[in-house]
């Protein structure tokens, strides 16, 4: 009997080693492309570099003083925070939309669903290319409809006041794809039965959406809604092929800015300081969604 814990502590020692052994190769690419970047982030923020990207000289934290002095870092947030507000209610909404009226054995379904879900299978510079004739001044389709319509044709990518529009509406539709597919399949896990003793109680579609449908669909609406937001802040690619941040930096979003201070620029340090002061914001942001939004999920 006295030998019977040293032989439990002993079984339990050699599980967690068996468990830290599968979980090497995992563990080695997190290392690798995740938290040796981060640190490498961290070192290269408190040091100027040159234009090599060599480490010139320590300078504390004035690459953080000086990001916030000039005015990039607010710039940057403003600029993303309005893209996100442009694209991450929309998205959800249309995908929602799309999801309830594919619902039902209707149909057509299946056509429907390989259709709403087909920008998914686009990469960002594929859907880039394509939105950037579709956005051209004179030869785009988008001005042929509207000079079609008798409207004035628009300068959808050269315009400031509607640049970050047009790349939003480019977003929208490239995510909607996963938006959808995410969101019906959270749609197809509800019991048919619990739909169909509200039916028998006399409740009607809109009052079993709302009372029944969203209530379930909660835990997908907050994951899709988290992942859009970290998704809005993480833009880049449709950014760099349709405007390089222009015009008059009315599309500079905040992962942009970082691009161009680094690695146009050269300034590797501050360009280390944006990524970081980015990652606290994203940080921040799901903190604050998994604390006060989470909530109102329900959970089954």
């Amino acid at each position: 009997m006295p030998l019977r814990p040293a032989y439990l502590s002993k079984l339990k020692v050699q599980e967690n080693m068996l468990a830290y052994l599968f979980l090497a190769p995992s563990l080695l690419l997190f290392g690798v492309f995740l938290f040796y970047p981060l640190l490498k982030s961290v070192y290269l923020s408190l040091h100027s570099t040159d234009p090599a990207g060599r480490i010139a000289a320590y300078v504390g934290f004035d690459n953080f003083n000086a990001l916030f002095t000039s005015g990039l870092f607010l710039d940057g947030i403003r600029v993303t925070a309005l893209f996100a507000l442009l694209t991450v209610p929309t998205g959800l909404l249309l995908a929602l939309v799309l999801a309830a009226l594919t619902h039902n054995q209707l149909r057509g379904k299946r056509l429907f669903q390989f259709a709403f879900s087909l920008p998914m299978v686009l990469s960002v510079g594929s859907a880039a290319v394509i939105w950037k004739f579709l956005f051209h001044p004179t030869l785009g389709m988008l001005n042929y409809l509207l000079e079609l319509a008798g409207m004035t044709p628009v300068a959808w990518l050269v315009n400031p006041d509607t640049a970050l529009l047009s790349i939003s509406l480019m977003t929208v539709w490239m995510n909607l794809g996963f938006n959808y597919i995410i969101l019906s399949s959270g749609m197809q896990g509800i019991s048919d039965e619990i739909y169909e003793s509200a039916r028998i109680d006399g409740a009607g579609a809109v009052t079993v959406f709302r009372k029944i449908t969203l209530p379930l669909l909660s835990p997908t609406l907050f994951f899709v809604l988290v992942v859009s937001i970290i998704s809005a802040f993480q833009a880049f690619g449709q950014i760099n092929i349709l405007t390089a941040g222009g015009p008059m930096n009315s599309t500079n979003v905040f992962v942009y800015s970082i691009y161009r201070e680094a690695f146009v620029n050269f300034r590797f340090g501050t360009g280390s300081a944006q990524a970081l002061m980015l990652f606290l914001v994203i940080m921040l942001l799901t903190l604050i969604q998994f604390k006060w939004v989470e909530r109102k999920v329900h959970y089954q």
